[in-house]
């Protein structure tokens, strides 16, 4: 006895050991709740997310063995209130993954996702839990709020979708595939980070940039390197080729959806998504294509004018055409041409803080919040600047803001949102307020030039704030629908719609300045940049159409036909299939496709475009009832922003548009491709 008392006691000294110093198991009470970034350390993650774990399983258990009957307030409400301290820990953990990132991080997050993974499916392959959920479920929704049953009705899938129903020995085969699913995807993202950080070696430009340099680069050979290097990531040999770890991952998720009753991964991925189902997908996206390859075949004729000028002149070989390194540099002379237009003249008046300052003016006028900024609270590198959001009436806080705006050897290419802590409401009625981040890969500073913005980069800066304004407005309840907790088919909606306020007049004045002059950007630029918004989306809209298409069609196949699958010859196949034009190629061709080998839209790429026809639809009655209009802009606050996930979308946008069905021509009139 007296053994085992002092092997509980060194057992209980080593937890508090653990805890001691961490700052995971502190109350963050100072700085509007900001994790104290300054005082986390790489070894600070791991015991704080054993313990999460232990504490929710510990959660879980009290609700299993909760002698009462099963309720909404018993079940349901305890587990959506469970796992406080993981969600904490997670919450910076997975910011930094993406943002802030070296080898040992790496190490930490790939222990972390593993463990994670085999938490998540002890919870959702648990019978016992489930059949408390599913009491609650058959016992009906009356008494319920709508959030209340939005909340159990997901839960309850999240049960079902994860193999509750499967014999114990297939939910241990599925288990594993899990576990090696999300390691091969944690294990993809850095691959991609290294090859991204490759190129960038080798041109001495950021992948983030390729595009800009791609326009301006006027050594045509420098320009076939530079795509033919920027294409061929993952695919050159060694450690950091993806093509058999996007095959696994494919296999893996083909013979998961087969488990749980469906033919491929897309048909799953589907199942509870606004489109439901493959057939409806590959349908919508069809018909972008075939208009945007007709304009395509317009632009490449317009393209090839301005090449034969060239060989005219003596600065091209006779009978060159327009290949794919061309398409960016000839495009920019069709649009000088066609718009007077460059983006040297528009640049300097996009200084990066200029434009910040715009977007935060849009917000303001349409949704009444102040912004102010904080200089003396903790973040998580010194380029990331914080700010704080309140509500103009009342005064009450919205939540906090960190902005990361460019790019660096430990952060991810590309553009996205992420949230640092949820909205919610907590069990003693306390209305939480989020922390949300945004991460871009802007047009850094260079010499004594500062950070100026293309176009591009302008409305990139819009979008992900629309994202964060999901995120801010909420007024839900519970986390799992607070916010962006909405389908992948619908979350993309309000990022695209806060683009459309990038280049209006009103906030134009705001912001686009001349950063050596002060000068307000002149009237007729405004309107020539405008103008050309439509410009060369044969292109634009193509390649993007291209890369959902080819998610989906990856996704379309079962697990018999993946087997002796090439990544090579079926890209070629399916885009021989839809018709593309050899000048372009999907916008992520497989190997470096992070949106659906590591971030979650996998079969759901497409949803940029589906949700593009319902932000279009929906800024329509703004276009109709003033840009600006208050009632206009309330109604979209209360209807869309603050309602999160807690309502099926197609309600929510009928209820905005006094049950008008989406105009599914919208998105092709807003891009051009139709009158």
């Amino acid at each position: 006895m007296r053994k085992l008392i002092i092997g509980i006691v060194a057992v209980m000294a080593v937890v508090s050991c653990a805890k001691q110093g961490n700052p995971f198991f502190e109350q963050w009470d100072a700085n509007y709740g900001l994790p104290p970034f300054d005082r986390i350390k790489v070894g600070d993650y791991m015991p704080a997310i054993k313990e999460g774990i232990k504490e929710q399983k510990a959660e879980i258990e009290a609700i299993k063995s909760n002698k009462e009957a099963p309720t909404f307030a018993n079940v349901v409400e305890a587990y959506e209130y469970s796992g406080a301290l993981l969600s904490k820990v997670e919450g910076v953990l997975f910011n930094l993954a993406e943002t802030d990132a070296d080898d040992e991080m790496n190490k930490v997050v790939e222990e972390a996702t593993e463990i994670l993974t085999v938490h998540s499916d002890d919870i959702f392959m648990d019978k016992a839990f489930f059949a408390k959920v599913k009491a609650v479920k058959e016992a009906g929704t009356e008494g319920l709020t709508r959030e209340q049953q939005i909340v159990l009705k997901k839960l309850y899938e999240s049960f079902v979708r994860n193999g509750i129903d499967l014999p114990e020995a297939d939910q241990a085969v599925l288990k594993e595939i899990n576990r090696k699913l999300s390691m091969a995807s944690n294990t993809f993202g850095n691959r991609l980070l290294a090859e991204n950080n490759a190129f960038k070696a080798q041109f001495d430009v950021p992948v983030s940039q390729y595009s800009a340099e791609m326009t301006v680069c006027q050594d045509r050979a420098r320009r076939e390197a530079m795509f033919k290097a920027y294409s061929s990531r993952g695919r050159n040999g060694g450690e950091n080729d993806t093509r058999e770890l996007c095959l696994d991952i494919l296999r893996m998720r083909a013979e998961k959806a087969r488990m749980l009753g469906f033919s491929n991964w897309a048909e799953y991925q589907l199942d509870n998504k606004m489109a439901h189902d493959p057939a409806t997908v590959d349908a919508f996206l069809s018909e972008i294509q075939e208009a945007s390859n007709a304009r395509a075949k317009e632009e490449v004729a317009d393209m090839q004018k301005l090449m034969d000028a060239d060989i005219a002149a003596g600065l091209l070989p006779a009978g060159s055409k327009i290949m794919p390194w061309d398409w960016f540099y000839y495009a920019e002379k069709v649009r000088k041409q066609k718009y007077d237009l460059d983006e040297s003249v528009t640049s300097p008046y996009f200084l990066c803080d200029n434009v910040r300052q715009g977007v935060f003016a849009a917000a303001s006028r349409l949704y009444g919040i102040e912004f102010e900024e904080l200089n003396d609270v903790p973040v998580y590198n010194p380029e990331v600047r914080a700010f704080k959001l309140t509500d103009k009436e009342s005064g009450d806080l919205i939540g906090i803001f960190l902005a990361d705006y460019f790019p660096r050897s430990t952060k991810r290419g590309g553009a996205w949102m992420n949230n640092v802590r949820d909205q919610y409401v907590d069990p003693s009625g306390k209305d939480v307020r989020p922390i949300i981040v945004n991460v871009c890969n802007f047009t850094p500073a260079k010499d004594d030039t500062p950070s100026l913005l293309t176009v591009d980069e302008v409305q990139t800066m819009f979008h992900e704030f629309g994202h964060a304004l999901h995120g801010f407005l909420s007024k839900c309840h519970y986390p799992s629908v607070s916010g962006t907790g909405v389908t992948r088919d619908f979350v993309e909606t309000f990022s695209q719609f806060n683009e459309n306020w990038a280049f209006q007049k009103e906030i134009l004045e705001c912001y686009a300045k001349n950063y050596k002059t002060g000068e307000i950007i002149p009237a007729e630029l405004v309107d020539k940049i405008n103008n050309s918004l439509k410009f060369n989306q044969g292109f634009t809209t193509g390649e993007l159409c291209a890369a959902s298409i080819l998610d989906m069609k990856w996704h379309e196949l079962n697990a018999d036909e993946l087997k002796d699958a090439d990544i090579d010859s079926f890209e070629e196949k399916v885009c021989a299939g839809m018709g593309l034009p050899k000048e372009i190629i999907p916008r992520y061709r497989t190997t470096y496709f992070n949106h659906i080998f590591n971030s979650g839209y996998s079969a759901g790429y497409y949803g940029y475009l589906w949700t593009e026809v319902l932000d279009k639809d929906a800024f329509s009655y703004f276009e109709r009832e003033g840009i600006f209009n208050p009632e206009t802009a309330l109604r979209f606050k209360r209807t869309f922003l603050e309602k999160g996930g807690s309502e099926e979308p197609m309600v929510l946008f009928k209820q905005f548009t006094g049950g008008n069905d989406p105009d599914t021509k919208a998105m092709l009139r807003g891009r051009g491709l139709i009158d």
